[in-house]
């Protein structure tokens, strides 16, 4: 699968935007050969398991020009850089405990020339500053996510939606959200037509959310 499935759900892309989406696949096979960035079956899927899957945060959240976006637990690089490939004029800050991931992150954000993009090795308590929105991709359960990334996000809104987690998560959620009583979940099915997407979803959860 090439990264045609990306221009087939994001069709206003500009010439650079869309070269960039290319070029990411060579850049990841490359590495993969070196440590295993992402499972060996998943990068012959890179665009709809990784790169897709990480779009669907812009399905339901546009970032304005100047935002601040904090990728939290970043892995390889998603959700942070294809989203930053769509937003060149939004500031992405990547965060993951393990330097060797970091490293490739940091590779690829070299290769693909993003200047909206700082990767740091870094725990997310140890982290500085405020962000519009927090994005991640699974990385723990919400509450244990909610207590790392306290004090993380602005109080002031510049967007529609109230600053807040944005979270690419999977399957039944009812038990882990159950104390979030404003939590809103996106079924990333109704956006994108294949099958990996049955289960996907985006859970927003605002600043100031709501305990039940």
């Amino acid at each position: 699968m090439d990264a045609n499935i990306i221009f087939k759900y994001f069709d206003g892309l500009t010439d650079a935007q869309r070269d960039l989406f290319v070029r990411l696949e060579a850049l990841y096979q490359d590495w993969n050969q070196k440590i295993n960035v992402v499972s060996r079956k998943d990068i012959d899927e890179l665009y709809l398991r990784h790169v897709l899957h990480s779009l669907g945060i812009a399905k339901i959240q546009r970032f304005n020009e100047g935002a601040e976006v904090l990728d939290v637990g970043t892995g390889g690089g998603f959700p942070g850089i294809p989203l930053a490939i769509l937003y060149p004029e939004v500031q992405f800050t990547l965060v993951d405990a393990i330097g060797k991931k970091i490293k490739v992150v940091q590779d690829v954000v070299k290769g693909l020339q993003l200047d909206n993009v700082t990767a740091l090795h870094s725990r997310v308590e140890d982290i500085d500053g405020q962000f519009d929105f927090i994005i991640s991709r699974a990385v723990a359960a919400m509450p244990t996510f909610v207590h790392w990334t306290k004090g993380k996000i602005k109080k002031d809104s510049a967007h529609e939606r109230i600053n807040g987690i944005l979270y690419l998560k999977g399957g039944d959620l009812t038990e882990e959200l159950k104390q979030y009583k404003s939590a809103q979940i996106f079924d990333l099915n109704e956006y994108f037509d294949e099958d990996f997407f049955e289960t996907k979803k985006v859970v927003y959860l605002p600043r100031k959310y709501q305990k039940r």
